[in-house]
């Protein structure tokens, strides 16, 4: 009878999590998938007389498919515009980072904050992945989902408004990488080879979140190699991997951690607007030493909403090629750096 009821929760659970993604799909939500389970996660576990907790192997599985989904971003078109870049763009890279760290050890001032939860809340760049390895790292879960999307919900909002009364955007054919693919058998191949090779290396190697960087790397290097052939993880893989780590972390609410997010949201809300403003001055940085145009180099710096960006450039005339590079290089630094900012502040919050 325990097992059937188990069943039934879990089944009523996730018809939720699907039908809140759907809805947040059809209004256009960034990672709709992960909103979605986080929604019903929530609801379960502030409503539920007992306690549900994601069964572990369905949590690493999830982290290892969108890590695959990250990895196969890079392609040799974006290595090859960073190259041609590669001082500039690091240099913006590195100050990017900067600004999270910055803006992280700021939200210490909430109280309930760690150094480590500060740090990964205000992480430019990588939403999905950095909430997908925040337990793992030390860092409350909860509050970097929620302040993570925060921001990308803000810059979605923003950015397009920005990019046209600001820099001029307009309507017209952008510079945009290829994005044809080999279709979903070929994407479930390459998803289901790089998560097993991926988990395999990330536990040899003993790399900090395996789980995640492992599937990242091997699809990095596949897609680079030109073995991936343009395969990447199929649309319906993907959505169950982002409503996984939603339901995760949406299961792991309880009160007293949703007041600490509400009560850290002022402050939240201040140093996303302040870290996103600095990436836009960031930007016009990039613009004037990479000698590109100030839409080009807002776009490029902008922390956050990657499909929303690469959107707005390939409809506004940018290069979305050069865009997709800056991002993407980002994206990776913040990943991989992540496991060893965790360690550095780690010893300050104990």
């Amino acid at each position: 009878m325990a097992d059937r009821r188990r069943v039934l929760d879990w089944a009523a659970v996730l018809a939720v999590g699907v039908g809140v993604s759907w809805a947040f799909e059809l209004l256009g939500v960034p990672s709709a998938a992960l909103f979605g389970g986080l929604v019903a996660g929530l609801g379960r576990a502030l409503l539920g007389r007992t306690s549900l907790t994601l069964p572990g192997r369905a949590g690493t599985a999830a982290q290892a498919v969108i890590g695959v989904s990250i990895g196969a971003l890079v392609q040799t078109d974006t290595l090859r515009t960073v190259a041609e870049h590669w001082l500039p763009v690091l240099g913006v890279t590195v100050a990017t980072l900067g600004v999270s760290l910055v803006a992280g050890q700021l939200m210490r001032l909430q109280r309930g904050i760690s150094p480590v939860t500060g740090a990964f809340a205000m992480i430019a760049g990588g939403a999905s992945g950095i909430t997908a390895m925040a337990r793992d790292l030390g860092a409350d879960e909860q509050v970097v989902a929620v302040l993570q999307y925060l921001r990308v919900l803000l810059i979605v909002v923003a950015m397009p408004i920005v990019a046209t009364t600001v820099y001029g955007a307009s309507g017209g054919a952008g510079t945009a990488p290829a994005a044809d693919g080999p279709g979903w058998p070929a994407g479930l191949l390459f998803t289901v080879v790089c998560v097993v090779l991926g988990l395999l290396l990330g536990r040899l190697s003993r790399l900090p979140v395996g789980a995640l960087l492992g599937p990242l790397a091997v699809a990095a290097v596949l897609d680079v190699t030109g073995l991936a052939h343009g395969a990447s993880v199929p649309d319906l893989v993907e959505a169950a991997g982002f409503l996984a780590i939603g339901l995760q972390v949406g299961l792991g609410f309880t009160r007293s951690s949703l007041a600490l997010v509400g009560r850290a949201l002022p402050l939240a809300l201040l140093l996303i607007v302040a870290a996103v403003v600095a990436c836009a001055g960031l930007g016009v940085v990039l613009s004037r030493t990479a000698g590109v145009t100030l839409l080009d180099g807002y776009l490029a710096t902008t922390p956050g909403g990657l499909y929303a960006v690469l959107a707005t450039a390939t409809g506004s005339g940018a290069d979305a090629t050069f865009v997709l590079a800056v991002q993407v290089l980002r994206l990776f630094v913040m990943l991989f750096t992540a496991p060893l900012l965790a360690r550095l502040l780690r010893p300050r919050a104990g």
